[in-house]
């Protein structure tokens, strides 16, 4: 499958960050943020699909205060959000800065709002270039900055955040972090973020190391996430164009390895749903909708039924096979690809270019993970 079964949204600006609305479990929709080198140009794209019809709905708002590096959006509140952003100075000097916002209750098509600011970031003191702003799983007065050489925990009730907790990076040649992303499990209390070729894994109460992987790729990760299915599972991507699956009990080698695309690879993501599924986008200009069938929830289904025909049903199950299922093609590098929360069998896709490519899980993928 090429793009046949996509519906394309085009942005007048370059554009890589892309957010699923994570809170939103009725429509289905996406956040777009563009990098225009014009300051004031910056917008925030709503994208909503109606996949009876597929169409799309947009809504469009300003981002006046600069070039929007990442998007991440609340899991609990559907309106709100956080950019990451390069702002340009009086002195004509750039400097990240990072933003809790608020999307308006009524969007307005015909009228360009700006979004509401509810919190504000000093950064200063932890370092010049924040990462990416993590909302909390289920606290909705917590976030976690990553920068420079710190994690960030910050209290966010008010309009000004406050540093709870700092988490610092040490090492020779000054070492620093690329991303990173709440653990899911674990009651919500760990916190993993990259730094080079490795993951190190933090426990918010204690400010401990609580795990980590050394040399988990051989070049730069690029990003990170974890299986909401297999509390042990998380998902690792990087510039040696490698997707690795680890088992964090068992650190010495992935549980799983696929190398199928030719650059880099920008974002992996696993269904929330459907845990053999996964995304990836690469800056070769492909989105990969991929199968990690053999280590994934589906592999041992617990066998509930009382009679013999529900164990035989459960296991005759046929599991897909590993590796590439179906793929999108843009024209320019692709940094962003993510789920819909609302929807386990549509996925969007955004290339620098300021291309949107929301799609569907192919009809046969779907009834064989299904029946």
């Amino acid at each position: 499958m090429s793009n046949e079964n996509s519906v394309i949204y085009g942005l007048e600006f370059q554009a890589r960050a892309l957010a699923p609305q994570l809170a939103e479990t009725e429509k289905i929709r996406f956040i777009i943020g563009t990098q225009s080198l014009k300051q004031a140009n910056n917008q925030i794209h709503l994208v909503e699909f109606n996949e009876e019809i597929s169409t799309l709905k947009t809504t469009v708002f300003h981002h006046s205060d600069g070039e929007i590096w990442r998007i991440t959006t609340s899991p609990l509140d559907p309106l709100k959000l956080a950019t990451c952003y390069n702002f340009v100075t009086g002195e004509n000097n750039c400097q990240f800065k990072t933003a809790l916002l608020k999307l308006p209750q009524t969007e307005n098509p015909e009228n360009i709002e700006n979004l509401e600011i509810l919190t504000k970031f000093d950064i200063s003191p932890y370092g010049n270039e924040v990462r990416t702003t993590e909302f909390h799983p289920n606290d909705i007065c917590k976030v976690a900055s990553v920068l420079d050489t710190n994690i960030v925990l910050w209290d966010v009730s008010e309009s000004h955040a406050k540093s709870i907790k700092n988490f610092k990076l040490e090492g020779k040649n000054n070492p620093k972090f690329t991303i990173g992303k709440w653990n899911p499990h674990q009651n919500c209390n760990q916190f993993t973020a990259t730094t080079e070729t490795h993951l190190k894994t933090y426990d918010i109460r204690s400010g401990d190391l609580a795990w980590q992987i050394d040399g988990a790729h051989n070049q730069l990760i690029r990003d990170l996430d974890y299986n909401m299915n297999k509390q042990y599972h998380l998902a690792t991507c990087g510039d040696d164009g490698f997707v690795k699956i680890w088992d964090f009990r068992q650190t010495q080698g992935p549980v799983f390895t696929m190398n199928e695309h030719s650059h880099w690879v920008w974002s992996v993501r696993f269904n929330h749903y459907h845990d053999q599924l996964f995304l990836t986008a690469s800056s070769d200009g492909q989105v990969l909708l991929s199968s990690a069938a053999s280590v994934s929830s589906e592999n041992n289904p617990d066998i509930k039924g009382d009679s013999l025909d529900d164990a035989r049903k459960s296991e005759s199950k046929q599991l897909l096979a590993d590796g590439p299922l179906q793929w999108c093609e843009h024209e320019d590098s692709v940094y962003s690809a993510e789920w819909s929360p609302s929807d386990p069998w549509v996925f969007a896709s955004l290339s620098y270019d300021g291309r949107l490519l929301v799609s569907r899980v192919k009809k046969s993928l779907k009834y064989q993970i299904m029946l």
